[in-house]
């Protein structure tokens, strides 16, 4: 028997297969969601397609639900913990008067206790420390609420071989050194700490840490900076101005430990006025993911030492001058060497004569070990990071 279909009847037929197609796909896809978001990713979205914001954003409780940031973390750091389970502190006193005797209300009292702390600010404040702020494992520092500011022309924070730290929604700028001098690091503890480099953050030894939603600029030294064998780090949403070297993940070629440091950095917007480091690296994995560079005058990205780097999904405006439209830059060997390194561009938008200079042969499958997270397409960069640094967040009404 010959069938006849009139091409009404066949349209509906492809009709109906295409829209089961897509019922079967969207459920597909919504069990990838799902099992995102024992990951870290947030099950709902405020749109925005930044899976880190749109894990806690939309709810105009997050003063009362605090804790939950710390299930929103992705990336290479997205173990830390920060101070999830611990109490409470409240900053109720932003002087810094004595480093070997704090005074209970100030940050540096709830920095150094032993046990896990959830750091809170009453209101705004400026913290002028007089050394080095010592944090210590387990520790969330949570700006959200108060307008928080850290370093203007003091020392600022200093991660010394801790674990799960979590920085969010703090204001770190002007940063200067400080130290050979005797800082209290624990309740039952002070000892002689050297002088510090003057960066915002600097990360020794550390394992578990994320730092998010911050604004920094103008230090002496780094603006981050990750050394003596630190890993399992994602700085994610911050904004970066005014200042040379903006990120240093590696302590030196010769310093073989950070061959295990594992870096992620997302959503982030480099800024006018910066210079170079975004980051620098050394030995490591660094997934360099959704970021949005707006500025740099040398360069974007580099490093020695051959680490693995994977950029996907940034967006690349390169600046007016014809001779620094590179943005990557492969330091301290001869092409020979650097020819063998581990660097991949993939889906990068370039805009105004940028270029990354690709090296290394390794496949696809080779960068799996440096995919943290799914990146999302360039194009969406610009709405991902509108909100890279300290959000505006006021009790009761979405942050």
């Amino acid at each position: 028997m010959i069938l006849h279909l009139h091409v009404p009847s066949l349209l509906f037929f492809w009709l109906v297969f295409f829209a089961s197609s897509m019922v079967m796909a969207s459920s597909s896809l919504l069990s990838n969601e799902i099992r995102k978001s024992n990951l870290g990713y947030g099950l709902h979205s405020c749109g925005t397609g930044n899976p880190i914001d749109d894990c806690w954003r939309c709810d105009p409780n997050w003063e009362s639900n605090r804790r939950r940031l710390s299930d929103c973390a992705i990336g290479f750091g997205k173990n830390s913990i920060g101070g999830r389970d611990g109490d409470l502190y409240i900053v109720t006193d932003p002087s810094d008067d004595d480093p070997v005797n704090p005074r209970p209300g100030t940050l540096r009292h709830a920095a150094i206790q032993e046990k896990p702390l959830w750091i809170i600010f009453k209101n705004d404040m400026t913290i002028r420390l007089k050394q080095q702020l010592l944090v210590s494992s387990f520790k969330t520092i949570d700006g959200r609420g108060a307008a928080v500011h850290i370093g203007a022309g003091s020392p600022c924070i200093t991660i010394h071989h801790a674990r799960n730290v979590i920085i969010h929604g703090i204001h770190i700028h002007d940063c200067i050194r400080a130290g050979n001098t005797v800082i209290r690091d624990s309740p039952h503890h002070a000892g002689m700490w050297r002088i510090s480099d003057g960066d915002g953050i600097a990360i020794f030894g550390g394992e578990n840490i994320w730092i998010d939603h911050c604004s920094l600029s103008k230090c002496q030294d780094g603006l981050i900076d990750a050394i003596h064998g630190s890993t399992d780090i994602t700085i994610s949403n911050n904004y970066f101005t005014h200042h040379d070297k903006v990120m240093l993940l590696g302590h030196s070629d010769d310093y073989l430990q950070d061959k295990n440091m594992r870096v992620t950095i997302a959503f982030n917007h480099f800024g006018e006025g910066l210079v170079q480091r975004m980051p620098r690296c050394r030995h490591g994995v660094f997934h360099v993911v959704n970021n949005d560079y707006t500025h740099w005058e040398m360069y974007a990205i580099g490093g020695s030492a051959s680490p693995t780097i994977y950029s996907q999904g940034n967006r690349f405006l390169a600046p007016n001058t014809r001779f620094d439209k590179e943005v990557t830059k492969h330091e301290n060997a001869p092409e020979s060497e650097w020819l063998r390194w581990n660097w991949r561009s993939e889906g990068d938008l370039m805009l105004n004569g940028a270029y990354f200079r690709q090296s290394g042969f390794a496949g696809r499958s080779s960068y799996s070990m440096a995919s943290s997270l799914s990146a999302r397409p360039c194009s969406m960069v610009r709405i991902i990071t509108s909100d890279a640094g300290v959000l505006n967040c006021r009790k009761g009404s979405p942050c």
